[in-house]
C-alpha cells in the first residue's frame, strides 16, 4: 500500500498548508540568495512540513537536491565528505543546487566527534543554498543558529488539516464522516503528517471506519511542557512519565530544569531541588565514566519526580522561561564560577558546581543577604555577570553593580589589613623626602633603606626582627587562604 503521507507530499509551495507566514519567508530566502548567500533553518514540531516544503522550494526553483541526515552522518568526517561531494556537484553542473540537512538537531558536541563544528563549517563556507531541518531550535549549537537564518513552522490548526484530509479522501474514492476528520485533527494536536497516517490507517473496504480512538497514538512533550510539569502542575509521578515523554536526554533535562527553577522555586524549595539536581549530576557522572546508560533513569528520576516531589504547593499561570540554558557564553560563565570556587576551597570543578554552587544560589538568591553576597563576590573575584548567574538577578541593575562596587573596597580594605601596616609606613616615608634629601649623611634614610637604623649593629637585629614578623604574616595569609569555601565569608 503507497505511504499517502508521501503520494500527496507537496509538490509546490502553494501546497504546503497551515504555514503561509513560513512558506512566503522560504520563498523570499531563496529569490534573494544571491544577494546575502546566508543558509536558513527551518524549524518545528514533527509533521507541520518542515522537509515536505524545502523539497517543494527545490521544486518550484528548480534546483536539483542533494539532501543529508544528520542523525546517519553524524562525525567530521561524514560531513566534510558530503561537503565535498555537495562541492563537486556544483563544479560539474554550474547550477545552484539545494543542500538539505535534515534533523540537524540530532548533532550533539559531546557525541557527534566534531559534527557540529565541520557542519557550522559547511554553512559558512558554502557556495550553494543550504537548508537546514530541526524539530528543536534550541537543541542546535549557538555558533550554528547564528551563522543562519531562521524560519518557524508553527503547529498547523484543525481548520487546515480537516481540508487536507478531506481532499485525500476524495481523491482516494473514499467516504468519511466530517467529524471523524475533525477529531482525527484535534488529536494530533497539528501535526498533519500524523493526521494522513491516522486517515489512512482507518481505511476499511473504501471507508474511513469511526473507531472513537482517532489519532490516541504517542505525541512527544515539548520542553516547556515539561518544565510546568515538573516545576508548577504534576505529582511526583506524573511528572516522571512526562520526562519519558519529552525527546531529550537526561543531561539535557538536567540543564533545563537547573537553569528554571529558580525562576519558580525559592526558599526550602530551591535548596531541596538542587539536592535532586546534585544527584542527577552524580549519576550522569557514572554513565560518562562506565558508559552503562541504564543509570540514566536514575538521573531522570531526581530531575523529574524529585524536584516535583520538593514543590510545596501547585502553582498556575505563564511562566517566561526564556530560552534554552545550554549557550556557550553561559556554560563559561558557569565554568568560571566553578573554578574560582574550586581554587579558593581546594575542591574540584564537580564538587564546586554540584555542592558548593547551588548553595550559594540559595544563600544569596535575588542579593537578599547582600553581606554575604558581596563577601562571595570578593572571595570569588567576581564580575556582574557571574553574580548575575548564581544569584538570579539581572547583570545590569543597580542592585548588582552596587555590590560589585562594595566587593571592591572591601578587597581594598582588607589589602591594607592585611599589609602589616606597609602602606601606613611607605606614606611616612614618602611625607619625609623632603627630609631624606636635606640630609647630607643619608641617615635619613630613604624607601631602598626603608626600616634601617644609622646603628649597624641595631640594624641587622630589627632587620632580622622585621624578615621573621613577615615571614609570619605570610604564613598566616597562606593559612587565610587556605580557608576558603562556604565558611570563609560567612
Amino acid at each position: 500500500m503507497t505511504d499517502w503521507t508521501e503520494k500527496y507530499r507537496p509538490s509546490t509551495l502553494s501546497e504546503v498548508r497551515g504555514n503561509n507566514k513560513a512558506r512566503d519567508a522560504l520563498e523570499e530566502w531563496a529569490e534573494t540568495w544571491d544577494d546575502h548567500g546566508d543558509a536558513v533553518i527551518i524549524h518545528g514540531s514533527p509533521g507541520v512540513g518542515k522537509t515536505s516544503a524545502a523539497h517543494a522550494l527545490a521544486s518550484d526553483m528548480d534546483w536539483p537536491v542533494l539532501e543529508l541526515n544528520a542523525s546517519d552522518a553524524r562525525t567530521k568526517d561524514e560531513i566534510e565528505r558530503f561537503a565535498g561531494r555537495a562541492a563537486a556537484n556544483t563544479t560539474i553542473g554550474g547550477t545552484r543546487q539545494l543542500i538539505i540537512l535534515d534533523e540537524a538537531d540530532n548533532l550533539h558536541q559531546h557525541k557527534d566527534r566534531g559534527g557540529a563544528a565541520a557542519m557550522t563549517r559547511l554553512v559558512k563556507n558554502a557556495t550553494q543554498p543550504i537548508v537546514l531541518i530541526a524539530n528543536d531550535y534550541y537543541e542546535m549549537s549557538s555558533g550554528l543558529r547564528s551563522a543562519c537564518e531562521d524560519i518557524e513552522f508553527r503547529d498547523i490548526s484543525t481548520r487546515s488539516i480537516v481540508p487536507v484530509l478531506r481532499d485525500i479522501c476524495r481523491q482516494e474514492d473514499v467516504t468519511f464522516d466530517e467529524d471523524v476528520l475533525e477529531r482525527i485533527a484535534e488529536q494530533n494536536h497539528g501535526d498533519l503528517r500524523g493526521a494522513i497516517k491516522d486517515v489512512q490507517s482507518r481505511e476499511r473496504d473504501g471507508e474511513i471506519l469511526d473507531t472513537g480512538s482517532e489519532g490516541e497514538r504517542d505525541r512527544t512533550e515539548d520542553i516547556f511542557s515539561f518544565l510546568d510539569a515538573v516545576l508548577k502542575e504534576e505529582s511526583a509521578e506524573e511528572a516522571l512519565q512526562t520526562a519519558y515523554a519529552v525527546d531529550e536526554t537526561p543531561d539535557n533535562l538536567l540543564q533545563w530544569i537547573e537553569d528554571k527553577v529558580p525562576k519558580v522555586y525559592e526558599g526550602d524549595e530551591l535548596a531541596d531541588a538542587y539536592e535532586h539536581l546534585a544527584n542527577a549530576d552524580v549519576w550522569l557522572g557514572r554513565v560518562r565514566a562506565t558508559q552503562n546508560y541504564t543509570y540514566w533513569r536514575y538521573a531522570t528520576d531526581n530531575v523529574s519526580a524529585g524536584v516535583a516531589a520538593v514543590r510545596q504547593e501547585e502553582r498556575g499561570g505563564w511562566t517566561r522561561y526564556g530560552g534554552a540554558p545550554y549557550r556557550s557564553s553561559r556554560d563559561s560563565t558557569r565554568d568560571y564560577v566553578a573554578q574560582q570556587i574550586a581554587k579558593e576551597a581546594g575542591v574540584s570543578m564537580a564538587t564546586a558546581r554540584r555542592e558548593i554552587m547551588p548553595y550559594l544560589s540559595v544563600m544569596t538568591h535575588h542579593c537578599r543577604n547582600r553581606e554575604l553576597t558581596v563577601r562571595m563576590v570578593a572571595r570569588y573575584d567576581l564580575d556582574a555577570e557571574h553574580v548575575s548567574l548564581i544569584t538570579g538577578s539581572g547583570k545590569t541593575t543597580n542592585k548588582v553593580q552596587g555590590i560589585i562596587e562594595d566587593a571592591e573596597e572591601l578587597l581594598e580594605e582588607e589589602a591594607v589589613e592585611h599589609s602589616g601596616g606597609a602602606f601606613a609606613q611607605v606614606e611616612a616615608a614618602a611625607s619625609d623626602d623632603a627630609d631624606t634629601d636635606s640630609n647630607e649623611d643619608g641617615s635619613g634614610g630613604t624607601l631602598a633603606d626603608f626600616g634601617a637604623s644609622s646603628d649597624d649593629g641595631d640594624a641587622d637585629a630589627d632587620g632580622a626582627a622585621d624578615d621573621q614578623s613577615a615571614e609570619e604574616r605570610a604564613e598566616a595569609a597562606e593559612d587565610d587562604d587556605g580557608q576558603a569555601g562556604l565558611s570563609d565569608f560567612m
